[in-house]
C-alpha cells in the first residue's frame, strides 16, 4: 500500500512574498527617513539604493544564509603537509566572492559621499555580520584614524590608507582592531602587551586574547610602550610579503567558539616581534583608540541593530498576515497584535534616532571649528553614540525574541529563516565595544566631568530640543540628581539602587530622545 501524506499545508505564499520583498525599495518608512536627511542627494542616493538593494535582498541574503551553516564556519589549518607553521584561515569561497563585491563598492572611497557610505552598509547589515560587517567597521576606525594623521604618516601608512581606501589593482583592504587582553577586557589601559622601539618603528611581544576578523590585512594595535607608562595605539600589518604567504612574526593560538556571529574568525594570537607603526600621540593612545577607533564601531552597531529590527519585524509581520492558528491569521489575535506594534515602533524610533545622530555626526565632521557651539555639538554626539549602543542593542535583543515567538516552534528552526542567527548577532553586539555597565558607567563619568562646562539643564535641552517643556524639566532633575552619585562605590542597598536608577535613566532619555526623532521623520509603512 503506498504511504501518502495527506497533509498538503504549503509555506509557499509567505516564502514567496518574504523573498520577493526589497529591503529598500519596498520599506517606505525608511524611504521616508532617508529622504528626511539626505536633502538634495535624494535622487541620486534612492536609485543606488534601489539597485543595490535588489543584491542585499536576494544575491547577497542567499550566500549570507549558506555561510552561516555550521560546515561553512571558518577553521584554521595550523601546519601545511611540510611542518611549517602558516596559520591558514579557512573560509567559504562564496564568503570570499561577497567579501570582495562588498569591499568593491567603495566604502570608504573620497568619491563616495558620506551618506551614500553609510546607506550602503546600513542595506548590509540586513544580512546579519555575516563574517563581513566587523571588518567593515573595523575598516572604518583605520581608515578615521589614519585620515586624521594624514600628515604625519610615513610611506607604510600613505600605502595601507590607499590600499584601505581606493583600493590596489582591485583588492582593497580590510581593517581590524585588537585591543582586549586576558586580563583587561575592555579596560585598555590595563594592557600590558609590549611596544619595543626599533628605528623609527616597534616591534610588538605579547598576546591579545580577542582578535576579530582575524583574517584582515592591517589590525589597530593597543600596547604598552616598553620602559614607560604609556598606551600607545598602533597599525600592525599582517604580512610580512605582498603575496600573504609570510605572517608578520605572530602566531594564531586558536579560534574563538561564539555565541553569535559565527561565520567571523576571531582568535588569540601571539605577537613575537611584529612590525608596528606607532600613530598619533604616545601619550594618549587609549584617547585615540576610543574616541576614534571604538566611536566608528559603536555607530556601526546602531547601524546594525536598526537594519537587525527593520528585517525582523517586517519578516514577523508578513508571517503573522499568512500563518492561520486556531481559526484567525496570528496578527488577528490582542495580544500578538500588540507585540506586532510594540516591535514595529521600536525598530521605526531606533532607525529615526539612528539617522539623526549620523546627520549630527556628519554636522560635526564638517564643523571642526573650536567654539562654544562645537564643542557642545562634540559632546551631545559622543553621549547619544554611547546611549544609542547601549539601548538599541539591547532592544534588539528583546526585538527579535519576542518576533521568534510570534513564529512559534519555527521561530527557533536555523533553516526556516534568518531570524535565529541574526538573534545571536545581536547578543553579541551587545558586549562588542563595551558591555552595558561599562559604557553606562562612562556616561555617568563624561556628564559629570562636563557639568562645569555644559550644564545639566542645558544638555537636556539641546538633547531633547522639541519636546515639551515639562519633558525636559524632568530629565533635567533626575540628571542633577544623577550625577551626586558615586557608581564606583562599595555596593549596599543605596548604591545599587542609585545605579538601577541611573541605568533606567539613559534608558529613558535615550527613549525620549528616538520618540522625537521618530516624530520629526513622520510614519509610513515597512509592509
Amino acid at each position: 500500500m503506498e504511504n501518502k501524506d495527506i497533509n498538503q499545508y504549503s509555506f509557499e505564499e509567505y516564502i514567496k512574498t518574504r523573498d520577493s520583498y526589497s529591503d529598500f525599495e519596498d520599506n517606505k518608512f525608511l524611504q521616508k527617513v532617508v529622504k528626511h536627511y539626505v536633502k538634495e542627494e535624494w535622487e541620486l542616493i534612492s536609485n543606488i539604493m534601489k539597485a543595490l538593494s535588489k543584491n542585499t535582498s536576494h544575491h547577497f541574503r542567499h550566500i549570507s544564509d549558506e555561510i552561516a551553516k555550521r560546515e561553512n564556519h571558518p577553521s584554521i589549518q595550523h601546519f601545511d603537509a611540510y611542518n611549517r607553521r602558516i596559520d591558514k584561515i579557512v573560509r567559504p569561497q562564496k564568503l570570499f566572492n561577497m567579501e570582495k563585491e562588498i569591499f568593491s563598492e567603495r566604502l570608504f572611497s573620497k568619491d563616495t559621499s558620506a551618506w551614500e557610505q553609510m546607506l550602503k552598509r546600513f542595506m548590509f547589515h540586513h544580512n546579519g555580520e555575516a563574517g563581513i560587517m566587523c571588518p567593515v567597521a573595523c575598516t572604518d576606525g583605520l581608515v578615521d584614524l589614519l585620515k586624521i594623521y594624514k600628515d604625519e604618516l610615513n610611506d607604510e601608512l600613505q600605502h595601507i590608507l590607499h590600499h584601505c581606501t581606493e583600493g590596489i589593482d582591485g583588492d582593497f583592504g580590510i581593517g581590524a582592531q585588537f585591543m582586549t587582553e586576558i586580563q583587561g577586557g575592555s579596560n585598555i589601559p590595563a594592557n600590558v602587551l609590549k611596544a619595543i622601539p626599533r628605528g623609527d618603528d616597534y616591534q610588538l611581544y605579547g598576546t591579545k586574547f580577542f582578535c576579530s576578523a582575524i583574517h584582515a590585512d592591517y589590525a589597530v594595535v593597543t600596547a604598552k610602550v616598553d620602559q614607560t607608562d604609556h598606551i600607545a595605539t598602533f597599525i600592525v600589518p599582517s604580512w610580512s610579503d605582498q603575496s600573504k604567504t609570510k605572517r608578520n612574526n605572530f602566531v594564531i593560538n586558536r579560534l574563538k567558539w561564539k555565541l553569535g556571529t559565527s561565520e567571523l574568525p576571531s582568535a588569540e594570537i601571539t605577537y613575537d616581534g611584529a612590525k608596528a607603526y606607532q600613530i598619533g600621540s604616545l601619550e594618549k593612545g587609549v584617547a585615540i583608540a576610543v574616541g576614534i577607533v571604538l566611536t566608528k564601531s559603536r555607530l556601526d552597531i546602531g547601524s546594525a541593530s536598526s537594519a537587525f529590527m527593520l528585517r525582523t519585524v517586517r519578516e514577523a509581520l508578513q508571517y503573522s498576515q499568512f500563518r492561520e492558528v486556531f481559526g484567525k491569521k496570528i496578527n488577528a489575535f490582542p495580544l500578538a497584535a500588540g507585540q506586532l506594534e510594540e516591535i514595529e515602533q521600536t525598530a521605526k524610533r531606533t532607525t529615526s534616532a539612528l539617522f539623526k545622530i549620523y546627520d549630527a555626526y556628519f554636522c560635526l565632521q564638517q564643523n571642526q571649528e573650536n567654539s562654544e557651539y562645537a564643542n557642545k555639538l562634540k559632546f551631545q554626539v559622543r553621549e547619544l553614540i554611547l546611549l544609542q549602543k547601549i539601548k538599541a542593542s539591547k532592544d534588539t535583543v528583546e526585538t527579535i525574541r519576542t518576533a521568534i515567538s510570534l513564529f512559534g516552534g519555527n521561530g527557533v528552526i536555523e533553516d526556516f529563516s534568518s531570524i535565529p542567527r541574526l538573534f545571536r548577532d545581536a547578543m553579541v553586539n551587545e558586549l562588542w565595544e563595551g558591555p552595558r555597565n561599562v559604557l553606562l558607567t562612562q556616561i555617568h563619568r563624561d556628564m559629570k566631568n562636563a557639568s562645569s562646562w555644559y550644564k545639566p539643564k542645558d544638555f537636556i535641552t539641546d538633547l531633547l530640543s522639541g519636546c515639551e517643556q515639562s519633558i525636559i524639566d524632568q530629565f533635567t532633575e533626575e540628571l542633577e540628581k544623577s550625577l551626586t552619585y558615586n557608581l564606583a562605590a562599595d555596593p549596599n542597598r543605596t548604591t545599587i539602587q542609585q545605579a538601577k536608577d541611573w541605568e533606567r535613566f539613559c534608558d529613558d532619555l535615550f527613549f525620549v530622545y528616538q520618540d522625537q526623532a521618530f516624530k520629526e521623520v513622520g510614519d509610513a509603512p515597512i509592509i
